[in-house]
């Protein structure tokens, strides 16, 4: 279910930008800003942990792919940014069925889903939903963790485990000691019971898959993009040269891979009123 607002003109958006309106299987509405470029073909964009719609790199990316006449669609995921919901340390699997109240409301709407491309935790998104759902046809993957068991005491501590069976949850504060986000028990097993490699082979070939990542990864190594490569059936990898985690001084380089590989598809592009 959706309900497309009206046009929004405000500085940080294009003239054509609507704001849309998609309730997810919990009844949680997500917000999602639509590029439409008056084609059917579309590729929705997925942020990372913490992140939201706006966040510099889907931005970008949503300008780059504009550009080249394929209309857009990012969003919030539940729990972030404006969409309802609380949010999640892990909530890898509701954000795939987030992905896929977004897909299946495109689809209804006559649009033709060309990719779903994901950024950091986005990334792991689209690797599980390509691995749940066979109605996209190209997946794009940047910068996403293949290990997810790594990366966990840098954000929540030494003896992690320990504390989160003791209490049930771990605040997570910044500097001043004020509380960013609560990590339960629960949501940190999902994370940890989220197998990457199972989820990996169990791609369809018929998928067409795609990672990009930054040799200069400083939040997560270079090293979890080659395992992808290795697991993925239909896999192709490109490595950004001296790129971060974010692509802060390499947005022209990832926007070049991206956009080249989705228009490397020769699906013929029609207009909305092709019906």
């Amino acid at each position: 279910m959706s309900q497309p607002l009206n046009s929004s003109r405000d500085a940080s958006n294009p003239p054509a930008t609507h704001r849309v309106l998609i309730t997810n299987k919990h009844g949680e509405k997500l917000v999602g800003l639509l590029h439409p470029t008056g084609l059917k073909r579309i590729v929705v964009l997925c942020h990372g942990f913490t992140a939201s719609k706006s966040s510099g790199v889907i931005v970008d990316l949503a300008d780059a792919i504009i550009k080249q006449g394929i209309s857009v669609f990012r969003f919030d995921f539940s729990g972030n940014g404006e969409s309802e919901g609380v949010f999640q340390y892990g909530n890898y699997r509701k954000e795939a069925e987030d992905l896929h109240s977004v897909v299946s409301y495109l689809y209804q709407e006559k649009y033709d889903v060309a990719a779903v491309v994901g950024h950091s935790k986005g990334g792991d998104v689209v690797v599980l939903y390509a691995s749940l759902y066979d109605d996209v046809r190209m997946v794009v993957n940047l910068s996403g963790r293949f290990y997810l068991e790594k990366g966990i005491e840098e954000r929540l501590g030494k003896e992690f485990l320990d504390r989160i069976n003791k209490e049930g949850y771990i605040d997570v504060t910044n500097k001043s000691g004020n509380v960013l986000y609560r990590v339960t028990k629960e949501s940190l097993m999902e994370r940890l019971n989220t197998d990457m490699r199972a989820t990996s082979l169990s791609i369809s070939k018929e998928c067409s898959f795609f990672t990009v990542h930054g040799s200069a990864d400083e939040i997560i190594p270079v090293e979890d993009a080659y395992e992808f490569a290795k697991h993925i059936p239909t896999h192709k990898l490109c490595v950004v040269e001296g790129a971060d985690h974010c692509y802060t001084r390499h947005r022209k380089e990832l926007s070049d891979a991206v956009v080249g590989f989705i228009t490397s598809n020769k699906a013929r592009d029609t207009t909305l009123e092709d019906q």
